[in-house]
């Protein structure tokens, strides 16, 4: 464990492992008072969270909260000595939002979503506890929708987004399109890129990389014709782990603007009403696939391996974690650990 030596990208907790997968037949909800809690209170060597990434979803934050609840918001996470950044918007149907496929009606509850969100992220930031992050979206259709006409659906997620992007640039704001295998159209990393192509937004709108749900890209799930390792792929073969890593990251890199640092043990999961996905791990789980400082930095750093500063700050998504493991105060302090190595191998200081 290594001391702190520099002090960016900040380091963020995310607060939605409390609510994703939980409720109806799974967990309870973790409420975000504990989130904070919990937060606030991880410390190694003197080193603390920085801040902590929301989910604009009841029952923590309703995405139709007034001008004065967000104001308390911001007094709540002051009180905890963090900041805000990148937010989720609860743009699916269950959460009162639509298909980014649907042209017709889904569409509009869609773009209700992202405009209400860009809202509270434009406040925050005018309060000042907001200094970066972006706006989380996806395309909330399932892989087998998007799968009937794939170009076709493809073109009309794209139109979607675009209209998302030019709502986010009046607020001031920037979307990431968080990319799991999960979601129809983003499912794939050449899907993926494909669509970032689409849009044509660089810089406005982009792609939040996930360290568990990346992995997935590597090995087709989902979408096997995108594979970027053999089916008889052997886990101990770093040298074409790395070969399909560094592809990978090459393609998504210029357009990443949010990154969660995370670590997956090479299998699916879900649970509650949340679709299967990358299985989120502890940093030391015994399963898990990645050396979370080394391929961290396939990310942070460019081609070359020089940093590139664009990300502003980190976060660990500890999605769909047991509520056993995320009320453990050791869980946060090991998870602190593993970001503040990875800063301490591809930060910076200012």
């Amino acid at each position: 464990m290594t001391n702190a030596i520099n002090n960016f990208p900040k380091l963020h907790n995310a607060a939605w492992p409390g609510l994703v997968g939980k409720g109806g037949d799974s967990e309870p909800p973790i409420d975000l008072d504990t989130m904070l809690k919990l937060t606030a209170a991880a410390e190694v060597d003197g080193v603390k969270f920085d801040g902590i990434d929301l989910f604009l979803a009841d029952p923590h934050i309703s995405i139709d909260i007034d001008a004065d609840g967000v104001q308390a918001l911001a007094d709540k996470v002051q009180g905890y000595g963090l900041k805000i950044a990148t937010m989720v918007a609860p743009v699916w149907v269950d959460a009162g939002g639509g298909s980014a496929m649907d042209e017709e009606t889904g569409r509009p509850r869609f773009l209700e979503q992202v405009a209400k969100a860009c809202a509270i992220g434009k406040q925050l930031r005018e309060i000042g506890i907001r200094p970066d992050g972006g706006i989380r979206i996806d395309s909330a259709v399932s892989v087998a929708d998007w799968a009937a006409d794939p170009d076709a659906n493809q073109k009309k997620i794209a139109q979607t987004f675009r209209e998302a992007a030019d709502i986010a640039a009046d607020f001031g704001e920037i979307l990431v399109a968080e990319g799991e295998v999960c979601w129809g159209g983003m499912h794939s990393w050449r899907r993926m890129v494909e669509l970032l192509e689409m849009v044509d937004r660089k810089g406005v709108f982009g792609f939040q990389a996930d360290m568990a749900h990346t992995l997935l890209y590597l090995l087709g799930t989902n979408a096997p014709e995108d594979a970027l390792l053999p089916l008889d792929y052997q886990w101990d073969d770093e040298a074409a782990f790395d070969a399909a890593y560094k592809k990978l990251s090459d393609a998504l890199r210029p357009w990443t603007l949010d990154f969660h640092v995370a670590q997956n043990d090479g299998t699916v999961f879900g649970s509650g009403t949340h679709d299967k996905t990358g299985r989120h791990c502890l940093p030391e789980d015994p399963n898990g696939k990645l050396d979370i400082v080394k391929y961290a930095g396939f990310w942070l750093r460019d081609s070359e391996g020089q940093l590139t500063q664009t990300i502003r700050h980190l976060c660990w998504d500890g999605c769909m974690f047991p509520n056993e493991t995320l009320l453990k105060p050791e869980t946060w302090n090991s998870i602190l650990a593993s970001m503040i190595d990875v800063r301490n191998a591809h930060g910076w200081k200012e």
